[in-house]
């Protein structure tokens, strides 16, 4: 399996079993969910209980969470924005993320500037339409994943920008 970490805060974002697509000529990751519904129920067991059959066991509530497959196995913490907001926010990003290219993969630093223009201009766009979340740390300085849906409104995507990820291998 491998884990698409942000670059800057060691955040776990997403993981390798979801469909992956490069958008903007490389500069995004466009990631493919699902929306679930989990059932976490805990019994007696878990704490080294026996029940008897003469005793009524009390019924443990099960503890249901829905949402993104991406943002619950990831644990992204939801965040907001306004557009000017975010503006700031990428900006200094970008610049963030230029300087820590300029230290760890230069030769990618050139195509990196030339496409995030773009890709920003294209968030930007469609704003409204994102909403925003942090890596576990919740370092606001750090990636910002934007989860949008696809036209049928059901399909979750979530993008991501690839320069700003690293990769690790289970």
């Amino acid at each position: 399996m491998i884990i698409y970490k942000d670059l800057l805060s060691g955040d776990e974002m997403f993981s390798n079993i979801y469909k992956i697509r490069e958008l903007e000529g490389g500069i995004l990751l466009e990631v493919e969910g699902k929306r679930i519904t989990r059932t976490e129920a805990i019994d007696d067991s878990a704490f080294g209980a026996n029940p008897s059959a003469e005793e009524l066991s009390e019924a443990n509530e099960a503890a249901v969470s829905s949402g993104v497959d991406i943002i619950l196995n990831h644990k992204l913490i939801s965040t907001l924005y306004n557009k000017k907001q975010y503006s700031a926010y990428i900006k200094k990003y970008m610049k963030d993320l230029k300087t820590k290219l300029e230290e760890t993969n230069p030769e990618r630093v050139d195509a990196f500037v030339a496409g995030a223009v773009g890709a920003v201009k294209m968030i930007l766009g469609k704003f409204k339409d994102f909403e925003f979340y942090t890596g576990e740390s919740m370092n606001h300085d750090a990636m910002v994943g934007l989860l949008d849906y696809r036209e049928d409104g059901i399909t979750p995507i979530m993008l991501f920008f690839k320069d700003g990820l690293e990769i690790e291998k289970c």
